[in-house]
């Protein structure tokens, strides 16, 4: 998929490389969106990934004197959804990340990465863009700052430079006025692309609104903002007359598309419903409803370091990883995804590969700590890291608990999903010991049984969290 693999040190090495490669090269941070791009030949003519998650102190999300929020770029979907700052002053945002695909992959994607795919269907531009967030592009030539709605030209089409690197997020933190919520209308309640979304942000005196901000996702070629609904809803109290005819007005900002995943009148019926739905949560101060007080990560209570390592290049070096304890070198596979690594190169065959795409949680494994679908990892970020497969769960021979507790309760079927299942288990369980059922489902909402057996499951895994007490 690509013939040069570089794990960059610092972002001035990176935007030497994009100065001299251009078109040929893209940076790689979670993947998730890029590894399909390349795999299905979207992003043509790319020979160059540019690794830079082992750049230091990207991954920051802070707050400056002038109540600025700034995301670095390697700020993933869970570091969002995990964060007090986020949560307490861009609850919209908070919201939009945890509704991102599912563990695994908010473990990986970014949000400077969601930002940059362009797809009118990514969650967290439609809060970004009701927040009025800048981001920060970085090249050769210098830096420039553009507002997030100036961004975009039409579907993955952006204004962003094949020499520019994107280096920072940043928006107003939402005052003690300010309340604001995410709802995303999708096909499940999981690893799925919105149907439509939308994003609402007031400003309210009393129980006046004093400003509105509303976007809509997934209705059009780019995110669209509500203009007569929040001109509407300016100076009026929120009571069921005011929030039906804003609710209305948003259709008039719609202009939907007829697709596969639903037709326009259908999108259109939708936005009215869930705008309404939005400002109604508000009002009643139930705009958080349903997002958990501490969401699950599967990121386990320790993680291995992933602080700054000496820059390397692939081919020319081979990849050196731990994988289960074991010290392995790759002469071979630079070129593949991890999870191709570990089945073609590593003789790891417990690993799954299920859909290839990210969406059925089989390849899962444990990356630095964290669960991940190898599938959308590329095989040179393993250089350097500790790896866990399902191999690796059995200690002095003898199985995890929740290996054991799936034996019992006969929660292997066909067993091709279940290495997955059980890699997710036993990070869970490594996160927090004494999960709620809630919990449980939140760690396996990335993994899929074609079999339905998520009764037994489920049912498996609190009965390991009872071993494990």
């Amino acid at each position: 998929m690509w013939h040069d693999y570089i794990n960059a040190t610092s972002t001035d090495e990176v935007i030497s490389i994009l100065a001299d490669r251009k078109e040929r090269a893209r940076i790689v941070a979670g993947g998730t969106d890029l590894i399909l791009e390349l795999e299905r030949g979207v992003r043509k003519g790319v020979d160059t990934l540019i690794d830079v998650t082992r750049i230091p102190a990207l991954q920051q999300i802070s707050i400056d004197e002038d109540n600025v929020i700034h995301l670095g770029p390697l700020v993933t979907h869970n570091d969002c959804a995990a964060s007090k700052l986020i949560r307490d002053r861009a609850y919209p945002l908070a919201r939009a990340a945890w509704d991102v695909g599912a563990p695994q992959i908010r473990n990986r994607g970014t949000i400077a990465g969601n930002l940059i795919t362009a797809s009118p269907a990514n969650d967290t531009i439609t809060p970004l863009m009701a927040l009025d967030a800048n981001i920060s592009l970085v090249s050769a030539r210098g830096e420039r700052i553009v507002r997030l709605k100036d961004f975009y030209t039409g579907v993955r089409k952006n204004v962003m430079q094949a020499d520019e690197m994107l280096v920072d997020i940043s928006f107003q933190a939402m005052a003690n006025t300010q309340r604001g919520t995410f709802i995303k209308l999708a096909l499940r309640r999981a690893q799925a692309i919105s149907l439509v979304n939308v994003a609402i942000i007031l400003n309210l005196k009393a129980d006046t609104v004093q400003s509105a901000s509303i976007t809509l996702g997934a209705v059009t070629p780019i995110i669209a903002r509500a203009e007569e609904a929040e001109q509407f809803l300016a100076k009026k109290k929120l009571t069921d007359k005011n929030i039906a005819m804003a609710a209305e007005l948003a259709i008039k900002s719609a202009h939907p598309i007829d697709d596969v995943r639903g037709s326009a009148s259908y999108r259109s019926e939708m936005v009215k419903v869930i705008t309404a739905r939005g400002l109604t949560a508000i009002r009643d101060g139930k705009e958080q409803a349903g997002m958990p007080k501490k969401p699950i990560l599967l990121k386990g209570k320790k993680t291995a370091d992933n602080g700054p390592h000496i820059g390397s290049r692939f081919p020319e070096s081979p990849i050196e990883t731990t994988i289960n304890g074991k010290k392995y070198s790759f002469s071979s596979g630079h070129s593949k995804t991890l999870l191709r690594l570990l089945r073609e190169e590593g003789m790891l065959t417990g690993t799954k590969e299920g859909c290839a795409e990210g969406e059925c949680g089989a390849c899962t494994v444990f990356l630095d700590g964290q669960a991940v679908m190898s599938c959308l990892v590329p095989a040179p970020r393993a250089h350097g890291a500790e790896i866990i497969t399902v191999e690796g769960l059995a200690h002095n021979g003898r199985l995890h608990s929740v290996q054991e507790a799936f034996i019992e309760h006969g929660a292997v079927q066909c067993g091709y999903c279940t290495p997955g299942f059980i890699m997710s288990a036993a990070k869970l369980l490594d996160e927090k010991s004494d999960p709620t059922k809630d919990e449980i489902e939140q760690a396996i909402t990335g993994n899929l049984c074609r079999c339905t057996g998520y009764y037994k499951i489920v049912k498996a895994i609190e009965d390991a969290s009872k071993a494990n007490v």
